[in-house]
Parts: C-alpha cells; sequence; structure tokens
C-alpha cells in the first residue's frame, strides 16, 4: 500500500470503528453538577449549570422520555406555564439523555421551538456493555417574548437502528421559569426572536459548497434599536475534520479532504457584508479514536455554544419598512455543515419608526487566505493557511431618546499548521495545529455618554497523531483543545466590568490502558467577585480527581458555587 493510500485508509478505520466506543455520563444536580465517584468511566463534566436565583421555579415539561430511534421528527405543543406569567429572572433549558447499550454512532441533537433553535449538540456513543447518560443545560432568558407564547416544537435526534446499529437513544426536556423579584429582577432581553430557518417548526439548513446559503426574509418591526444574530454551524460528512483539510492538489496526494483547514461563516444582509462568526474545531465521541472522549468529552461536545454576531449597526436599514433578506453561507464549506440562526431585536418603544443608516462597513467581499508550504510525492510536508482580516461597521438610529451611534472593530485571525512526518518506519505523525482568535472593540455612544465592550474570543487546537502509514491503525493520539473568552466593559473611560472563562480539554490515548489520561479545567472569574472553578482529570479511561474552587482560592477572589460562566 503506498503512503498516499495509506493516508486515506487511516480516515476510513478511524470512521468505522467510531460506533465502538464507550459510554458516557452526567447526571443532574445542583449548581456545580454531579459527577460519578472516582474509578468510574461514566461522563464526568467540568462545564459549570446555569446559575439560578433563589426561588422554586415554574416548570414546563417539554416531553418525557421520548425515544430517538429512526429519522423521523419527534413534534410537540409548547405553552408558557400558566401559573408563572412574566417578567421571568431566568429561563433554563433541562435536558436529559441517555443511550441503551449496543453499537451506535455520536448523533446530532436538536430542539426548537416556535422555529428557534434552542439547543444544539451531540449525543455520547455506547458500548455493548455500557449505556451513557448526561444532563446539558442551556439559558434562555434572552429567548423570553418566544417563550412568552404558546408555539409548536420539535426534537430531533436522526438515529439509525437496526440490527448493527442497537443504541436506542431516550431524552426527557423542561424549562424552568423563574419570576423576576426584587432581588432578582428581570434582565432587559431582545423584544423579537425572530427565526431564520424555512421550517416553522424548526430544522436545520444544510450547506454542502462554499454558495449554499441559508436564506431569510422575515418580517421585520420599523423601530429596530439593536439587532444580533446567534449562529451555529455544525461540520459534518467530510466537513466534520474540516481542520484537518488540505489544498486541493496537497489532498489528491495524501487522501484528506481538500479546501484547506479554514473556514468561517458570513453573514449578509440584502446581498452585502454584514457580520463574521468563526466555526469551533468541535470534535465529536466517535472523533479520532472514541476512548480519547472516555470519560471526558471534548469541549462543548454535547452542549454547542452559540455565537453572537451584532447587527446593530445595520438597525436603522432593518427598520425602514422594506424587505431585507439576510443570508448565512461558510466559507469554503466542502460537504457539508448543518445550520441555524436566530435573530434577536431590541425595539424602542417610544416610537413605531425608527430611521438611521450605516455610516461604514468595511469588511468587503470576503478572506483571502494564504497557503505555503507543499508535500512530496509521497505525502509528507506541511502546509501553513492563515487568514487576517481587520473591519469596522458603524452606523447610527434616531430614536424617542435620541441619536444612538454604534461602530464595531473586528480582527479575525486564522493560521493552521498541518502535515505529515515519517517518524520510525512504518510510524508517519500527523500533526494539525490551529490558532482562532477574535478580537472586537463596541462603541456605543447615546446621551453624551460613551460605553466600549471589548472582547476576546479564542479557540487553539492542537493535535499529535502517530499512525501506521501501512495499516492505517493509530499508535496514538493527543488532542488539545479550548475555548477561551474575556471581556472589558468601560463607560466614559471609565473601567466598569471584567470577566473572562477559560474551557480546556485536553486528552492522551495509546494502546496502554494505563497510560491513557486526560483533564478538563473550566474557570471563571469577573470583577464582581464572581468565581467558578473546576478540575477533573482521568486515568486509564476512568475518573481519577475532582477539584473546584482552586483557582478561586489561588485568585483571592470570592467562589460563588455554580456561576455559568455565560
Amino acid at each position: 500500500m503506498s503512503r498516499a493510500a495509506g493516508f486515506a485508509f487511516r480516515f476510513l478505520t478511524i470512521l468505522l470503528a467510531a460506533p465502538f466506543c464507550a459510554a458516557l455520563h452526567a447526571g443532574n444536580g445542583g449548581d456545580y453538577g454531579p459527577l460519578p465517584p472516582i474509578g468510574s468511566n461514566d461522563v464526568a463534566m467540568a462545564d459549570p449549570l446555569v446559575a439560578r436565583p433563589a426561588g422554586t421555579p415554574c416548570e414546563v415539561v417539554l416531553f418525557d422520555d421520548f425515544v430517538f430511534d429512526d429519522y423521523s421528527p419527534r413534534d410537540f405543543d409548547y405553552a408558557p406555564p400558566a401559573d408563572c406569567a412574566g417578567p421571568w429572572a431566568k429561563i433554563v433549558l433541562s435536558f436529559d439523555l441517555s443511550v441503551t447499550a449496543g453499537i451506535q454512532y455520536d448523533r446530532t441533537a436538536t430542539l426548537w421551538i416556535g422555529g428557534v433553535n434552542v439547543f444544539f449538540g451531540t449525543t455520547a456513543e455506547p458500548s455493548p456493555t455500557r449505556a451513557p447518560s448526561w444532563h446539558v443545560e442551556r439559558d434562555l432568558t434572552d429567548y423570553a417574548a418566544l417563550l412568552a407564547d404558546a408555539q409548536p416544537a420539535r426534537a430531533f435526534i436522526g438515529n439509525i437502528v437496526n440490527s448493527q446499529y442497537t443504541g436506542v437513544i431516550h431524552g426527557s426536556a423542561k424549562l424552568e421559569f423563574y419570576a423576576a423579584s426584587a432581588s432578582a429582577p428581570a434582565p432587559v432581553v431582545p423584544d423579537r426572536v425572530v427565526p431564520l430557518g424555512s421550517d416553522p417548526v424548526g430544522a436545520t439548513v444544510d450547506l454542502s459548497s462554499a454558495t449554499d446559503l441559508l436564506s431569510a426574509t422575515p418580517a421585520l418591526p420599523a423601530n429596530v434599536e439593536r439587532a444580533y444574530l446567534d449562529v451555529v454551524a455544525e461540520s459534518q460528512g467530510s466537513d466534520e475534520f474540516w481542520w484537518s483539510c488540505m489544498p486541493d492538489d496537497v489532498a489528491a496526494i495524501t487522501g484528506d479532504c481538500p479546501g484547506t483547514a479554514f473556514r468561517e461563516v458570513e453573514i449578509g444582509i440584502d446581498g452585502e457584508p454584514a457580520g463574521v462568526a468563526p466555526v469551533y474545531p468541535w470534535v465529536y465521541t466517535g472523533g479520532l479514536q472514541p476512548l480519547l472522549w472516555m470519560p471526558i468529552a471534548g469541549v462543548q461536545t454535547l452542549n454547542f455554544k452559540p455565537y453572537r454576531v451584532d447587527l446593530t449597526p445595520f438597525a436603522g436599514v432593518l427598520s425602514n419598512g422594506a424587505p431585507h433578506t439576510l443570508t448565512l453561507g461558510v466559507f469554503n464549506a466542502h460537504e457539508h455543515f448543518s445550520t441555524t440562526a436566530t435573530l434577536l431585536l431590541y425595539l424602542d418603544a417610544g416610537t413605531d419608526q425608527i430611521t438611521g443608516a450605516v455610516t461604514t462597513n468595511t469588511i468587503g467581499a470576503g478572506p483571502t487566505p494564504t497557503v505555503s508550504g507543499g508535500v512530496d510525492g509521497d505525502g509528507f510536508g506541511s502546509v501553513t493557511v492563515d487568514s487576517q482580516r481587520h473591519f469596522t461597521l458603524a452606523g447610527y438610529v434616531e430614536t424617542s431618546h435620541g441619536r444612538v451611534d454604534t461602530s464595531i472593530e473586528q480582527t479575525f485571525a486564522f493560521t493552521a499548521v498541518s502535515g505529515y512526518a515519517e517518524a520510525t518506519a512504518p510510524v508517519i505523525d500527523w500533526t494539525v495545529s490551529l490558532a482562532t482568535a477574535v478580537d472586537t472593540a463596541t462603541t456605543v455612544t447615546a446621551d453624551a455618554s460613551t460605553r466600549v465592550t471589548q472582547e476576546h474570543v479564542a479557540f487553539p487546537f492542537s493535535l499529535v497523531l502517530p499512525f501506521n502509514g501501512s495499516s492505517g491503525s493509530i499508535v496514538s493520539a493527543d488532542l488539545d483543545q479550548r475555548y477561551e473568552h474575556a471581556t472589558d466593559v468601560s463607560v466614559d473611560g471609565a473601567a466598569e466590568f471584567h470577566a473572562q472563562a477559560s474551557n480546556h480539554v485536553a486528552t492522551h490515548h495509546e494502546s496502554a490502558v494505563a497510560a491513557r489520561h486526560s483533564e478538563q479545567q473550566y474557570d471563571y472569574s469577573d470583577s464582581t467577585g464572581a468565581c467558578y472553578s473546576r478540575d477533573i482529570t482521568s486515568v486509564a479511561n476512568a475518573l481519577a480527581s475532582v477539584t473546584d474552587g482552586a483557582a478561586c482560592v489561588a485568585a483571592d477572589t470570592i467562589f460563588v458555587d455554580g456561576f455559568d460562566g455565560e
């Protein structure tokens, strides 16, 4: 077998091996979230649950023990709590899932209310002797306007169950509504929550090429003061490992996916560029080597975090009474991305008509990534893909309380280095290193006051995977991925708020069970003194240690149990 054929065989081996991974488990409980006992190989999650205010919530059961054993959606009716009218201080989605023991792939899991996506994630894989179960949550307080009315709703987890793939997925979900009070007042939330999908009940839109678009022309009010777009773009098919793709000519030699290791989401309004969102390099529980993810799954694997794009500079345009088409596409998409987007609108209650305009838009037609390096005829070498973008969006609205100017400066930086090197024959070292960073400065001027919000988001990712170039079998694997987010707010030059969060997973696999180990660290702190910290480790695919609050004590800050870090 040639080395090039060996590379292609490697991917085939990885994909076919995916259903045979072991199971994962997590429970439901307090804001910290319970963990399985030390020595267990059930799911262990350092991620915090959503923080709740004091008091007993009103609960709405969305569904109880839905069975997902085919590709049909499970439709149901949603109604708000009859005895708990808003405004609400907090709304929390609580979702419990499980898979029976057997053979099964990881599957995409989505929940929809009124066509709006309220949960997006993937499932854990079972094994013939293990039935995983786990618990995830999402803060839906910003979606209060949607949840105030009865809506058709849908749960969808496409799953194949037959004589070969036997794992059956079960799910139960509810919403918790916490009434506003003097100690927990209702936050200012969007007045309209608008789905951009084509299905009124809810479904993703598949983008199988760089020219495919999610496109919608929703009815919009004429008094939009602020606008945001929540975006999820899930990589699937040959794009599942988009971060490992090579330029087309190199891919023909190595057997990798084409299109280079660069993807980004591009948002348009009426055919003009309006925003950009990075794509997170999620790795699912069947990805690469399934035993990498037992008992600790990858960053956000079981519960994706939508990326929020600020469209406020376009608020005046969206309010002019004309129809407006919003689009979403994925640069370099090959096959395929499952996408969804939700438009969040804040309205000016003091007027029925806002005027305004976009004053600056320097996004341009699209990114211009550069490619350097290459491979020889045997596929050895490395390729670097680099994309750097800096642009400004600015606009104003004339509101009932005066003019509001918004300016957004963003820098998107992406670099990927991937390639193959011959180690001790026939072992070949496959390495991938990604650095994605977005820096945003948003300046809002109103009422003779200026507020500046600076945000930094980064997705560092690295993989080292030696494999047998003749058989395609994996010798070992080391993967490290992070989600980092920092926010600083100042008003008229005086610091007002700072927050930072980090979610880090590092995992190592080799044939010797005792040598396998992984770790997840989740840290959050802010200038109010709130702090959350959990560090968990595993050895030999079993939970080995749990440390809560250590980073908070080290930072000499107040430790607040269960702060959700959102």
